[in-house]
């Protein structure tokens, strides 16, 4: 693999233009080499932005440095330029079955499955997905276990003969196991989310008592009502849990509801703290869960430093 590396940068150095970067950038993530094969990924998407296999690669190197939120972009642009682009169908898929969005994982999967009927690995998926026994036939034909999103697949419409197929991605993790944001500087009172989208507009942080802790939020006239939705809020972290232990669910840890103009995902960052996300109904439930991920890291984050 060193050699092939060494061979596919020097042709690349030849020619920025080639389609090797392709190729390079899949073998320098399988090493483990994610910086490297982000610069790859990035310098051939400037020079073709327009190839669906370089979303695809450059998607896959941001899963598996667990930034979830571009990846789901890339896997998402890949898919608008060559909708049965089967690496864009698997990684959304797999992100989707991720934040527990079965419904969408399924339909992802049952996709890739009338776009390459053959393909027992999708097969294998969807059986895992929907919950049936691993031991069918479908399952048994394949060596990889689990939701694969990056294996290999039919080429898209977008591949050239030449471009390798993309490599496995691994089983999704916990969620438990995400890590936290990058560290930040010290952060204001109501600049909790400072840098994150919607920070002033669609994010709001609250403590037990409803007071808001950071964040703001604005209806769809652009007036802020804020304390108004804070005061609703109070105490919904409490009812959630009660709620939660009546059904013998265990502890809560996020609910989502659909709107006519937008959706809404409610979370706890913190054991006495409740975080709101809300977006318009262009943004997919399954992003909105992965949004809101990223948002209570950066609010228990923030709230860690107030201890």
């Amino acid at each position: 693999m060193a050699d092939e590396i060494k061979t596919l940068s020097a042709e690349l150095a030849r020619d920025p233009h080639s389609l090797v970067f392709l190729r390079l950038g899949d073998l320098l993530r399988q090493r483990g080499q994610l910086d490297a094969a982000h610069r790859v990924a990035l310098n051939g998407l400037e020079r073709h932005p327009h190839l669906a296999d370089a979303h695809d690669l450059y998607a896959r190197i941001l899963a598996d440095k667990r930034d979830y939120e571009r990846a789901f972009d890339e896997w998402d642009m890949a898919r608008r330029i060559a909708p049965g682009h089967m690496g864009a169908l698997k990684g959304l898929a797999f992100l989707y079955f991720k934040v527990g969005d079965v419904a969408q994982a399924v339909a992802h999967l049952e996709e890739a499955e009338r776009v390459a009927p053959d393909d027992f690995n999708i097969q294998q998926a969807l059986a895992m997905v929907r919950g049936q026994p691993m031991g069918s036939a479908a399952a048994r034909t394949s060596g990889h276990g689990g939701l694969q999103p990056g294996s290999p697949s039919a080429p898209s419409a977008a591949s050239t003969p030449s471009t390798p197929p993309p490599a496995p991605l691994p089983p999704p993790p916990a969620v438990a196991e995400e890590p936290m944001a990058p560290p930040a500087g010290p952060l204001e009172d109501r600049r909790v989310f400072a840098g994150l989208e919607g920070a002033q507009e669609g994010l709001l942080l609250l403590d037990a008592a409803g007071r808001v802790l950071g964040g703001a939020l604005r209806d769809w006239n652009g007036a802020d009502v804020t304390e108004a939705v804070a005061a609703y809020l109070a105490g919904v972290s409490l009812e959630a849990g009660r709620t939660a232990k009546l059904l013998g669910l265990g502890a809560w840890t996020g609910l989502a509801a659909e709107g006519q103009l937008g959706h809404i995902h409610l979370a706890q960052p913190g054991p006495d703290a409740l975080l709101l996300l809300v977006r318009d109904r262009s943004v997919p439930m399954g992003r909105l869960a992965i949004i809101a991920q990223r948002a209570a890291m950066t609010a228990r984050r923030w709230l860690e430093q107030q201890a």
